[in-house]
Order: structure tokens, then sequence, then C-alpha cells
């Protein structure tokens, strides 16, 4: 399936999907962070025609990672009728979130709790608009290594380039026609004050993890392994605890 192919098969999924939910029109609701994958994922949605809510949600963000997302909403704002392009601030919420929670402070928490705040964000707003939340999470990220600290990933009710690894998001972002910058930029989280990316949170390079993925007899799979084994519980169902039935 060549790149045209597969953008087709899921802006039709996307559609499908929709026309499964008893409450109708359905929207689709979508954080915008400046990274490839969410700018993928807000024009996949552009092009199911369904209304569709692209929300780029600041909080104490990198400012060309900040100026990315701008970019890329003005993107669809003039090239979609059906696109509804949202910038909400979320900054003093998160700073009084700082200020309460001082005496709990972890960096790796506070990072996490930036991700948890939009998610909860896009949710309201989903809610409100009697919409769905679209994820933006890749193969590698959703399958591999457990790296959920997406733009708003938190949870979300669809993952539409879930079964897509990076080389294949960075494809189909360029047939679909995202911004060249967007493609070429260092992927990130857009987390940590101090503007690391993902290859440095990680440790190795998304070719290297989907090499890895592929290849138990890669140079890179015991890396792999050791990322992945501390996050196999995300990608396990929530462990319930059952009573004993007769």
């Amino acid at each position: 399936m060549n790149s045209k192919d597969k953008i087709a098969y899921i802006v039709n999924w996307i559609k499908n999907y929709t026309k499964t939910i008893k409450s109708q029109p359905i929207s689709l609701i979508i954080g915008v962070s400046g990274g490839v994958d969410s700018a993928l994922t807000s024009t996949l949605c552009a092009h199911t025609g369904l209304k569709t809510i692209a929300i780029s949600m600041p909080i104490k963000q990198n400012s060309s990672q900040h100026d990315l997302s701008l970019r890329h909403l003005d993107y669809l704002k003039n090239n979609f009728d059906n696109v509804d392009c949202q910038i909400i601030e979320l900054d003093s919420i998160f700073k009084t979130f700082e200020n309460t929670m001082k005496d709990y402070d972890s960096e790796l928490a506070f990072a996490n709790s930036r991700s948890r705040l939009r998610m909860v964000t896009l949710y309201q707003i989903a809610q409100s608009n009697n919409g769905i939340v679209v994820g933006t999470g890749n193969k590698v990220e959703d399958f591999g290594v457990g790296f959920y600290t997406k733009y708003g990933d938190g949870g979300v009710d669809i993952s539409p380039i879930a079964d897509c690894t990076k080389s294949e998001v960075w494809e189909l972002a360029t047939e679909i026609g995202v911004i060249r910058d967007i493609i070429d930029a260092e992927p990130t989280d857009g987390l940590w004050d101090d503007s690391r990316n993902d290859e440095n949170q990680l440790g190795l390079s998304y070719k290297q993890l989907e090499e890895a993925m592929e290849n138990k007899n890669s140079e890179y799979y015991k890396k792999y392994e050791e990322i992945r084994g501390p996050n196999l519980h995300k990608m396990k169902p929530i462990p319930v605890c059952e009573f004993p039935r007769d």
C-alpha cells in the first residue's frame, strides 16, 4: 500500500468509526503540538470532512515548538473549512497546580502532569462538542516502548496512526502536505523546561527503536528492552482484582 492509499485508508477508518457512535454528528478533537505526529493526525482528521477542533495548549512551551504549532493551525485554517483552530493557554492553571503540589516535587511527575492537564482539556472540549478525542501516538510509542508523554495522549478515544512506524509517519506527512519544518524538526513531547527531545529521553532514535522492534538480533535490542520493560504495564489492560466466583 503506497502513502496515498494509506492516507485514504486511515481517513475512511476514522469516518467509519464515527458512524458506529449513536450520537451524531461527531466532532474530532485533537491537540496540536508542533510535532509531526499531531500535524499528520490533525490533517487526516481534516480530510474526513467532519468537524475537527485542533487545539494548541502551551504550558511553559519552547517558543520554536509553539511557533510550529501556530503555523500548522494556520495551515489547517487556510486549507479546510471544517477545521476550528484554537489556542488555549494553560500556563496559569499549571502554575497553580505546581504551587499547590510543591511538597510533592518531582520533575518527571510534573512533566507527566502537563500531558494530563492537556488531556483533561481535550475531554472538556470533546464533551461540550459531542466529540471524541483523537490520539497522536505512533506504533513505536504505543506498542514498542510505551512512551505516553504525548500532547494530550494521557487518554484518547481513537488512535488513527498507532499502526504507523515513525518512518511511515514522516512519509505520510510528506504526502499529505504537512509543513516541511515540522517534518524535519527533532521529535519531542515538549514537556520539559530544558526542551529535551525524544531521543534524549529514550536513548535511541526512532529508526534504531524500529529496527530493534523488528529484529531481536539488532545491536539496539538490549537497550530497547531496557526502555520497554519498565513501561510494559502501560501497554496491558488495567489490572483488576476479581473475586473468586462459584
